[in-house]
């Protein structure tokens, strides 16, 4: 299995000017993009989203999709995503999330100039595709300490090792294991000896290193 994804990756500084660029634009751009990048769905899966397909459930905004494969699963919406979406269908109630200019159903294809638009909007000169948001969303959320097991899941992905592969920071440093062992082996209180050896075991003064 080729374990090198050959996506446009975006950085996090990146990724947060996009979304940026995505509120400046109309609420159904701002919407398809945060599903995109902060749900990380495939494009398919967030075109095909119905209104009547969004729900609250324990205080959740929530929306349910087909999933590859035709599996049914309700994800949960990030606040402002909620918000983007409410402003997008307005006092609509049945029908499409998402229309193109013609007001028929946007496809993946329709997609694709939307996310392209934004990432110009946001002065991102890499060749951003509906897939590259998809890959950030994965990346971020391993940076973040997600468990792989959990983003394997948000990605709807079979095989861990898919999700590996979208991780674009996969090799970075900075989530070296070393780290976070030293940082939860701390020596306990009253013990100088311990601290001044765990010392040598916690981050290196010199910041961060990839």
């Amino acid at each position: 299995m080729d374990y090198e994804s050959h996506a446009t990756a975006l950085d996090h500084s990146e990724l947060g000017a996009l979304l940026v660029a995505a509120g400046l634009g109309t609420p159904g751009e701002h919407a398809l993009i945060s599903l995109l990048a902060l749900n990380g769905l495939r494009v398919s899966e967030a075109t095909g989203t119905d209104i009547e397909h969004l729900g609250l459930e324990r205080g959740h905004r929530t929306l349910t999709i087909t999933r590859k494969g035709g599996k049914v699963v309700t994800i949960p919406l990030a606040p402002r995503t909620a918000r983007a979406i409410d402003l997008a269908i307005g006092e609509q109630t049945d029908g499409p999330v998402f229309l193109a200019a013609d007001r028929r159903w946007l496809d993946r294809h329709g997609a694709g100039p939307i996310v392209r638009k934004t990432a110009r909007r946001a002065r991102i000169a890499k060749a951003v595709t509906p897939h590259t948001l998809r890959h950030a969303f994965i990346t971020a959320a391993l940076d973040a300490g997600v468990p792989l097991r959990y983003v394997q899941e948000a990605a709807s992905h079979a095989d861990p090792r898919t999700t590996m592969r979208c991780d674009r920071a996969r090799g970075s440093l900075d989530r070296h294991a070393t780290y976070i062992v030293a940082a939860t082996s701390r020596a306990p209180p009253g013990n100088p000896r311990a601290e001044k050896s765990s010392a040598w075991r916690l981050w290196p003064p010199g910041g961060r290193s990839r």
